[in-house]
């Protein structure tokens, strides 16, 4: 299993959001990208929690990634004010209770992820300057309603605002800034470990396009 765990949730691989992803995991080192968009799962949660829905193979595998990882990283456009429909139906299928939390006999929820380390990369088009005005409650959403709540102790956000409009330069710059991001994280994640045990990056062609 890789240390890391990097969560592409962009329905389209030739997006800036799948870029970053691959940038970070690739530096990173020891790093397992899990590009939602080639799993093959139901995503709504069709009897909400009153039953128990059979598990897909790549839900399976997915869960036990999440729980071995020590980062778990999410890459996400920010659409609507929230997250792409496959990222929501992805944590709704994979984050059970009593498997990735429960609630004590005080009613408290307790995370069940082990992972000490987390990163969220939002992007959107929104200009940075509206974002006081619009809000960005995907931010709240995934960093402390879904990946705390199941237990990753630390969550830092990056949000690359004005992606629409953004020159060459700063697109540049962002992916960069994940490359950084994920060198860091994996000198982080090898000392703790002992050392790399070798990267499972799944790589592809970047077509070129900065849409998220």
């Amino acid at each position: 299993m890789a240390s890391a765990l990097v969560i592409d949730g962009h329905p389209d691989a030739r997006s800036l959001t799948a870029e970053l992803a691959r940038r970070y995991a690739e530096a990173h080192g020891d790093a397992r990208v899990l590009a939602l968009r080639d799993l093959e799962f139901d995503p709504s949660l069709r009897f909400g929690y009153r039953e128990r829905m059979t598990l897909e193979p790549d839900l399976v595998d997915a869960k036990s990634a999440l729980h071995e990882a020590a980062t778990v990283v999410v890459f996400t456009p920010l659409w609507w004010g929230s997250v792409p429909a496959i990222l929501k139906g992805f944590f709704d299928r994979a984050l059970l209770p009593q498997q990735e939390y429960r609630y004590t006999k005080l009613g408290l929820p307790e995370g069940l992820l082990h992972a000490r380390n987390g990163r969220l990369f939002l992007l959107a088009d929104t200009p940075w300057f509206l974002a006081p005005f619009t809000g960005l409650p995907a931010q709240t959403h995934v960093a402390r309603g879904t990946l705390k709540f199941c237990g990753v102790r630390s969550v830092r956000t990056h949000r690359m605002l004005g992606v629409k409009d953004a020159a060459p330069e700063r697109v540049s710059a962002w992916l960069d800034r994940a490359a950084a991001l994920g060198a860091r994280d994996g000198i982080r994640d090898a000392a703790r470990d002992g050392g790399h045990r070798g990267a499972s990056v799944i790589t592809q062609e970047f077509v070129g396009s900065t849409a998220s």
